[in-house]
């Protein structure tokens, strides 16, 4: 009968190699089957955060267009945009919780459309004034002509200025850190944040080019959307029946 112990611990040693080898064969067939998260991305998500933050700039520099939708909040209020914006102009509405307005830029000229409650006064609507309620129904629906001598030329042309508004949304502050990874508008992205994100925070694309998608302004300031990057379109000025020029200063409400 003891002859055959060393059969017996043979058999068991070989299955107990068996064992091992086909565990440490399972861990490594793992190892080599795991996705890698940056296959088949623009691999912007292997640098530091600084260098993400430099292309995402350059590539929003660079493209001739954008879309921009969200919500941006100043001391002089929250408003609502949504702006198609190139080198060259914008068009697009401008919303707040008093006033909603259109507008369209094409280099130097620059035209706003509103409804008539916009040109009112407040104090002449109240008080019945003829002479203001007559205008604000000659301009009301139609494209008004903003002078660039009008105080409200500068504020109302910054939000069709593509630099302008890329340069404010894009700026962060504090220390520049990695995020996390997310998908935006079914692109995978990475986060660039300020700080730990109260100094602002924008998502990357991962796809093709490193353009923003998303961002989110420091101190709850707004969020806003980045699409149709270089889709352009045409910028074409009014029909001259469909537009009127005041010839003069607007009135406060358009300030």
């Amino acid at each position: 009968m003891t002859s055959f112990a060393p059969a017996v611990r043979n058999r068991r040693r070989t299955a107990l190699a068996l064992v091992l080898c086909g565990g440490l064969t399972a861990a490594l067939a793992a190892c080599g089957t795991e996705e890698d998260p940056d296959k088949g991305t623009n691999g912007v998500a292997r640098l530091s955060a600084a260098e993400i933050d430099e292309k995402a700039r350059a590539a929003a520099d660079a493209a001739s267009a954008v879309r921009l939708s969200g919500t941006l909040v100043s001391k002089g209020g929250t408003y609502r945009l949504d702006m198609k914006l190139t080198a060259q102009g914008g068009m697009g509405s401008v919303s707040s919780k008093e006033q909603s307005f259109a507008l369209l830029r094409i280099d130097d000229e620059l035209y706003l459309k509103a409804p008539a409650e916009f040109w009112t006064h407040e104090d002449s609507a109240r008080q019945g004034e003829a002479g203001d309620v007559a205008a604000a129904d000659k301009l009301g629906g139609k494209y008004v002509k903003v002078p660039q001598g009008d105080p409200s030329y500068k504020r109302l042309r910054g939000f069709t200025d593509k630099d302008v508004l890329l340069d404010g949304l894009l700026a962060l502050h504090g220390t520049v850190n990695k995020g996390d990874r997310d998908t935006v508008g079914g692109h995978r992205t990475i986060q660039v944040l300020g700080g730990k994100g109260e100094g602002g925070a924008f998502d990357v694309s991962l796809e093709d080019e490193p353009y923003p998608l998303r961002v989110a302004r420091g101190g709850g300031a707004g969020t806003v959307t980045l699409a149709d990057w270089g889709q352009t379109f045409p910028l074409e000025a009014p029909d001259e029946d469909d537009t009127v020029d005041y010839g003069g200063q607007l009135p406060k409400s358009a300030g």
